[in-house]
């Protein structure tokens, strides 16, 4: 089959596509022909050697999640049938024309989902419900901080909390994007700086001084102090990412007056059985929302897999809005 390598650790140009052995499926797992896989930021940081994929995942063939149908049946496998529209998450290796999934980690596509569409569903909106409702605890009528509206998890949590009755409130370094966001369903954006970015003075305006309960970072350092000037008495800061940086100087006195919390979250590494329960409430409340058409996958190009240097290219100059998606 076809996929996605790294053939060493740096830009875009270690990127290639090459021929690789087919996957077998094992017990309790299936063969999927990828239609279509997101590219997400794990990707470039895999590539640049900055997020090793979990033990016997290979580190040069990327990919975290995927859509297509069920091409094989591993032994003991059932519940499925070759030729059913599914998708997934993946530890990795879904950047590729077949990929192994275990059965219990498959959702369905909806049928008014493309595959092009449902590829650039399970990461984002999975990890996004996981950290709004898991983690964070969200409830109808909090208002909730998400910052980097522009990009897919942010996408995907904005129009869930939404869903769930939230106000939302949204940070970014690009009008443009805020714009674009609040026909998601934003209801205020704030445009930050770049150098200095500021956003907590505001936030509490728009609360009536009193800060949000719940924050959804993907920034990470640059952020960490407004986080908390910006978070409500017992408040939680929910880090997803760390584009701007992974080591933050924190005030610990204004954690402990606000009774804050910080908490981190990564899907990846995680053991299959928490996995599967990240998956299984994730159909349980999300995938109604977008059958109905109430949520939507918020795709910003779809790409062949021959133009994969030109996807990372394009995450990593933070041009895009929503999911990059190839086509295997």
């Amino acid at each position: 089959m076809k996929a996605v390598v790294y053939a060493g650790k740096g830009g875009v140009e270690v990127v290639e596509v090459r021929e690789v052995p087919d996957p077998r499926p094992g017990r309790s797992e299936l063969l999927v022909r990828v239609r279509a896989a997101g590219l997400n930021r794990a990707d470039t940081l895999q590539r640049r050697g900055l997020y090793p994929p979990p033990r016997g995942v290979r580190e040069d063939l990327p990919g975290l999640e995927l859509a297509g149908e069920v091409a094989a049946l591993g032994e003991g496998a059932s519940g499925w049938k070759v030729g059913d529209r599914v998708m997934a998450i993946s530890a990795g290796e879904s950047h590729a024309e077949l990929a192994v999934v275990h059965e219990r980690m498959l959702v369905r596509v909806p049928d008014g989902l493309s595959l092009e569409q449902a590829g650039a569903v399970p990461e984002a909106f999975i990890t996004s419900h996981d950290a709004l409702f898991t983690i964070g605890g969200l409830r109808p009528g909090w208002p909730v901080l998400i910052h980097a509206v522009g990009s897919g998890v942010s996408t995907a949590a904005l129009q869930i909390a939404r869903a769930a009755g939230a106000f939302t409130l949204g940070t970014s370094r690009t009008a443009d994007k805020l714009e674009k966001a609040k026909a998601l369903g934003l209801d205020h954006g704030i445009l930050v700086g770049k150098e200095e970015p500021r956003f907590a003075e505001e936030v509490r305006r728009l609360t009536g001084g009193r800060g949000v309960p719940l924050v959804l970072d993907f920034v990470g350092a640059s952020y960490a102090a407004e986080n908390l000037a910006a978070a409500a008495p017992g408040g939680r800061v929910v880090v997803i990412g760390t584009m701007g940086g992974a080591k933050a100087a924190v005030d610990l006195s204004v954690l402990m007056r606000s009774r804050a919390r910080i908490e981190g979250t990564v899907l990846r590494p995680r053991p299959l059985e928490e996995k599967i329960r990240a998956t299984q409430d994730f159909a349980r409340d999300v995938l109604p929302l977008l059958a109905a058409g109430k949520v939507k996958p918020v795709v910003d190009v779809v790409l062949p897999m021959a133009r994969v240097r030109e996807a990372h290219d394009r995450m990593d100059r933070n041009d895009s809005f929503g999911k990059i998606v190839l086509a295997p």
